[in-house]
């Protein structure tokens, strides 16, 4: 292979230098620099997109209006596509897009991306946005039923929304805050419920794991059972979507397995956490009720060993009480 010969004279004059200490503070300031211009050209950016989705947010119409905009830039006009196709898929999607119920979904989806990027401020208010989160996942769960076959938008992740993508937003790999309104898990047991584990606030504890449970419930009854296996044969398949159709509301596989194997799970852990956050007696009584309701339940013998655990830890150990020592004999 040939050298291009500016190179090769290139080479033969390097010779090894250290920094100065002049060059290297000329080299810190000049990243500085560059630091303050993309930080504040990012502050421009979010302050932009704050302020479309905000706007959107004040009706079903403005946050169609929105996501046609950013589906548009994202998939037609980024990608180099003709503006023909953007109106043909347009077309075809018109019935789900006159949906309310699916219009509602996506200002779900924006006020959760909203909630997520004020999360990833460092002047962030947790106990705010905690109640601002609870209060939007319970106003979805209040009638989760018309959220399902839009699903894929509310768990989707708000940052790899098209919202998101439309205007370059992007959060820190160590946010702890959920991608969507439906991660429960992530959303009740690493937001929600730590601010409550105190003896002042078992009420509120309880409460809120109760609130939890119901909640993921709901999603596991109204969602329907998974796509079976495409390399079946297409029989095979039929049999097993006609057999679907048959499953009442909550009796899909997936339904029951939640009732007789996540739910039981679920209570286990609230009566742990409350017994470990001041409600001893009252969860120890429940945790015993518990063990003898699910005594079939694969996590049985794992949870009489934790049980005992808990209440020989908790064992105060009584010692005999002194004998006292026999008094100076009396003279006669």
């Amino acid at each position: 292979m040939r050298v291009p010969i500016f190179l090769l004279s290139a080479a033969l004059f390097v010779q090894a230098e250290p920094l100065s200490n002049s060059n290297r503070e000329s080299l810190l300031e000049n990243l500085e620099k560059f630091r303050k211009i993309a930080d504040a050209a990012d502050d421009a950016r979010f302050r932009v997109a704050i302020d479309a989705y905000r706007s959107a947010l004040e009706s079903d119409a403005a946050a169609m209006s929105l996501y046609l905009d950013c589906v548009e830039k994202v998939q037609f006009k980024d990608k180099l596509k003709d503006s023909s196709e953007f109106r043909e898929w347009k077309r075809k999607e018109s019935d789900k897009f006159a949906s309310a119920d699916f219009r509602l979904s996506l200002r779900y989806q924006l006020r959760w991306l909203i909630l997520t990027l004020q999360a990833d401020s460092k002047h962030s208010d947790v106990s705010r946005l905690a109640s601002d989160a609870q209060q939007c996942v319970d106003s979805i769960f209040s009638d989760y039923e018309k959220f399902v076959p839009y699903a894929d938008v509310l768990g989707q992740s708000a940052t790899s929304s098209v919202f998101a993508q439309a205007y370059s937003i992007e959060t820190t790999k160590e946010s702890k805050w959920p991608g969507s309104p439906l991660d429960l898990a992530k959303l009740y047991e690493d937001i929600l419920l730590p601010r409550y584990r105190s003896p002042e606030h078992l009420q509120e504890l309880r409460g809120t794991w109760i609130k939890y449970i119901t909640q993921e419930g709901l999603k596991q009854e109204a969602t329907p059972s998974k796509k079976h296996d495409s390399k079946k044969g297409k029989g095979a398949r039929d049999r097993e979507d006609e057999a679907d159709k048959n499953y009442p509301p909550g009796k899909s596989p997936e339904a029951i397995k939640f009732v007789t194997e996540t739910q039981p799970k679920l209570e286990w852990k609230m009566e742990e956490d409350l017994y470990h956050h001041g409600d001893e007696t009252g969860a120890a009584v429940r945790m015993l009720a518990h063990l003898q309701k699910y005594v079939e339940h694969p996590s049985s013998k794992e949870w009489s060993d934790n049980y005992k655990s808990l209440l020989t830890a908790g064992a105060t150990v009584s010692t005999p009480a002194p004998t006292p020592s026999p008094g100076p004999t009396p003279a006669p």
